[in-house]
């Protein structure tokens, strides 16, 4: 087993895991989200057309609607342990990768269309192009963040999907727990959504007030800790299901948090966006990224050098419209590496030389996945801020270790 940090790979001991079978899931009930009160007081210490409006939370293509909302489609794999992840998709033909289904611009599944969405759902496509040579082999798997059997982490662990991309930040303990993070795909940051009535513009205005947070997420220890820190009082309604921006429309609180980017999609959704609005103020940075199980260091790889591929190539201006003339015409040794035209990159890990110019040419460089999902052309317009490739100005943090 490897832990890992940018740049960084340090050795320790493999840890065995025992692996079960879960079973399919589909038709399991779904507890009755409920709100949780908790008083806390500081302490010393790429279709823009897609139809945004949710009714319950979609279901995946090849499943009719059912009364379960988090019903999966796929059972866990039955591999014999010891089995590489790289070979397990390859056998079944398809990855199986967790995500969102309603958050709109990340992952969302448009019941209508019969369609899958979002930046997340596109990096599932990227590890697709590189693993199987094919964007469209995904089978997407909605998971949650509340208590069950397709709970993302307890979904990732128990190999019901091969890696887990929805909207989740890296931390110390779930790095500890049995899980490993990928790069991070989207620089993030915490904050509020208030109504405009409410007069609420700074963190000051919040003391006292009521706010909600999804349950089993950094977002209330996010909340609970800086406004320990600032010495703001509040009272936290922590919200179980799918429900929090419904708690907030109904009036059950006075602001919601979440991450910034999440805010900001979900105003779009509501029946009277101008109502609403998202501070400036930030109380964390939330790094974002691929979750995959610990033990499978070629999976770890994989799937790290796909996300890296669509980063380097925005750093060397290869993107989805011109990486076949760049293949052929480029000289530039890093871009004919990245491409697969010279060298054997990619074989390490068990993949075709090509991978790279097989996410680019199928799904696109880093910037052409975020603009597709969530850039100036989309209802969303969400500035890129960080999320930008270091050498091209803006203040941009993104970068990948080299090709070579």
């Amino acid at each position: 087993m490897r832990r890992y940090a940018p740049f960084i790979i340090i050795g320790i001991s493999l840890l065995t895991m025992a692996c079960g079978s879960l079973g399919q899931l589909v038709n399991q009930a779904v507890p009755t989200p409920e709100v949780i009160i908790i008083t806390a007081t500081p302490q010393d210490s790429a279709d823009q057309e897609v139809a945004l409006q949710i009714t319950e939370t979609p279901v995946p293509v090849d499943v009719a609607p059912t009364s379960d909302t988090t019903a999966v489609t796929t059972a866990p794999d039955t591999a014999s342990i010891g089995e590489s992840t790289l070979v397990a998709v390859q056998s079944r033909g398809v990855l199986n990768c967790g995500v969102n289904a309603d958050l709109p611009g990340f992952g969302f599944y448009d019941a209508v269309r019969k369609r899958w969405t979002g930046f997340d759902v596109d990096f599932c496509r990227v590890i697709a192009a590189a693993v199987l040579g094919d964007a469209n082999k995904v089978e997407y798997i909605p998971v949650i963040t509340s208590e069950g059997p397709n709970e993302r982490f307890t979904a990732v662990r128990s190999k019901l999907v091969d890696v887990v991309i929805r909207n989740t930040t890296w931390t110390a303990s779930r790095d500890g727990a049995g899980l490993i993070f990928g790069p991070t795909t989207f620089h993030d940051g915490q904050t509020f959504l208030v109504t405009k009535k409410s007069g609420i513009t700074t963190l000051e205005d919040l003391r006292d007030k009521r706010i909600c947070a999804s349950a089993g997420t950094t977002s209330l220890i996010n909340l609970r800790d800086d406004f320990a820190a600032r010495g703001i009082t509040f009272e936290a309604v922590e919200i179980a299901g799918d429900i929090l921006f419904q708690s907030y429309l109904d009036g059950k609180c006075d602001a919601v948090t979440s991450d910034s980017s999440q805010l900001a999609v979900q105003r779009v959704n509501f029946p009277k966006p101008d109502d609403h609005i998202v501070l400036g103020d930030r109380i964390s940075r939330e790094p974002l990224g691929p979750v995959m199980a610990e033990g499978d260091d070629q999976w770890y790889d994989i799937v790290s050098w796909s996300v890296y591929a669509t980063m380097y190539a925005e750093e060397l201006r290869v993107d989805r419209s011109n990486v076949d003339e760049m293949l052929t015409t480029s000289k530039d040794p890093r871009v004919l590496r990245l491409l697969g035209a010279e060298g054997k990159i990619g074989s390490q890990f068990g993949l075709a030389p090509d991978f790279g110019y097989q996410i680019v040419s199928q799904v696109g460089n880093y910037g052409d996945i975020y603009n597709a999902n969530l850039g100036p052309t989309t209802m969303f317009n969400i500035d890129r801020g960080p999320n930008k490739a270091w050498n091209l100005g803006g203040g941009g943090v993104l970068a990948s270790p080299p090709f070579r």
